[in-house]
């Protein structure tokens, strides 16, 4: 592609503020300089184009044939870049890009959408799965989900979205003949690579001595570690959140109900200059969180 030649923008940006005003007082005050600033730019553009682009007293300049010509293609270029940059930059709000924990994403966030697109078609929600601290600064982030206990976070601020309930859950064939606590260990015991703590945790929460089982199966990711649940493959450990439609489904069941945390997950919004339709995301989610059905109680029957 060849390069384009060297255009003289101030220049040409001057001329046409003063072609369309007709006056350079009106020009500079459009542009926030000087009477003779547009006038040195103008008298400029003469000297490279090579051409009288306006005539008559210094009081009443008027354009000339070629300052006609000069100031309709102008005034139409300048014209569609506005519409374009007002179209791109209109864009750049319409769209919320929201960094949110992979699972919570999946089971939860996801497939509420629709009911955000019927009530605010205009904006589009864009998600993104990741963990770690968000970095506002750093990252092309308008909102973001974690889930953790503290609320601190630099350059935004955090507001309580869910609290976290957590509890074991197994296939319907698997729970058929009934489960108590200490039979768990006859069980597989279903692991999540990224959080291996998480039987440890449960326990204290539910206040109980886990039992020894002989055989333990790792997944990579908590959304494996479900799906083997359903298939039979074992009892793993999962915030409630997570399988609430499953529950409500029989995909799933939780034998021994679900125990609170101490997380909760947190929404976070940037501190500066967010765009104009976060506060629409932020209200509609936070409606959506109010909705969202209390887990069944903790009840470690046969313990």
């Amino acid at each position: 592609m060849p390069k384009r030649r060297h255009l003289p923008l101030t220049a040409l940006r001057a001329f046409e503020a003063f072609a369309r005003h007709g006056r350079m007082s009106l020009a500079a005050d459009e542009l926030c300089v000087t009477h003779g600033a547009v006038s040195r730019q103008v008298r400029s553009l003469e000297r490279l184009c090579g051409v009288r682009l306006t005539h008559g007293p210094r009081n009443n300049l008027r354009l000339t044939d070629a300052g006609e010509r000069l100031a309709r293609s102008l005034g139409a270029t300048f014209d569609e870049l506005e519409r374009s940059f007002v179209e791109v930059s209109g864009a750049g709000d319409r769209e919320i890009h929201v960094s949110c924990v992979g699972t919570l994403a999946m089971r939860w966030l996801i497939p509420k959408l629709a009911g955000f697109h019927a009530r605010h078609p205009e904006i589009s929600i864009r998600v993104t799965e990741a963990y770690r601290p968000v970095d506002f600064a750093r990252e092309p982030f308008d909102a973001a989900i974690r889930l953790s206990e503290t609320a601190h976070v630099e350059g935004g601020t955090a507001t309580p979205l869910l609290d976290n309930f957590h509890g074991p859950v197994l296939s319907p064939a698997l729970h058929a003949a009934g489960v108590s606590p200490a039979q768990l260990g006859a069980l597989p015991r279903l692991h999540t690579r990224s959080h291996p703590q998480a039987w440890a945790e449960w326990a204290d929460h539910a206040g109980m001595l886990l039992p020894e089982t002989s055989e333990h199966r790792e997944y990579e990711h908590i959304f494996y570690t479900l799906e083997a649940a359903a298939a039979g493959l074992g009892v793993g450990i999962t915030p409630w959140i997570y399988v609430a439609g499953d529950i409500a489904a029989g995909r799933l069941v939780a034998p021994f109900g679900f125990v609170r945390t101490p997380a909760r997950f947190q929404l976070i919004l940037p501190d500066q200059t967010p765009k104009k339709g976060l506060a629409r995301f932020r209200d509609w989610l936070l409606e959506e969180a109010a909705t969202a059905p209390p887990p069944p109680e903790m009840a470690l029957v046969g313990a």
